[in-house]
């Protein structure tokens, strides 16, 4: 079993920065393949990035290439989500995920555990 529960959500003017953390709980974390979705009003859920239980094996998705950078700290148990240059699009509820394999994929369908979520809000 495993406990998510994100925090360093909040408002930026476009252009700013903001910096997602997750904190995981269970002593298996470190054998599970992470991510982040997030979900804006309206749309349905979608891949933001994910990486493997080692940290390598990232994906991003297209929208977010090169602004956003995802890490974890296994001896921590946390996962962050650094965010550059943010959009108004970028606006959402961020939520942090866990598989229950070691290889991040872009589905959903994999991730088992979730996080109760985390609003960004980006304004003009």
């Amino acid at each position: 079993q495993v406990q998510l529960v994100e925090s360093g959500g909040g408002l930026v003017q476009a252009g700013g920065s903001l910096r997602l953390s997750c904190a995981a709980s269970g002593r298996t974390f470190s054998s599970y393949a992470m991510a982040w979705f997030r979900q804006a009003p309206g749309k349905e859920r979608e891949f933001v990035t994910g990486l493997n239980w080692s940290g390598g094996g990232t994906k991003y998705a297209d929208s977010v290439k090169g602004r956003f950078t995802i890490s974890r700290d296994n001896f921590k148990n946390t996962v962050s989500l650094q965010m550059n240059s943010l959009k108004l699009e970028d606006t959402a509820v961020y939520y942090c995920a866990a598989s229950d394999r070691p290889t991040a994929t872009t589905s959903p369908m994999q991730y088992i555990y979730w996080g109760q979520g985390t609003q960004v809000t980006v304004s003009s």
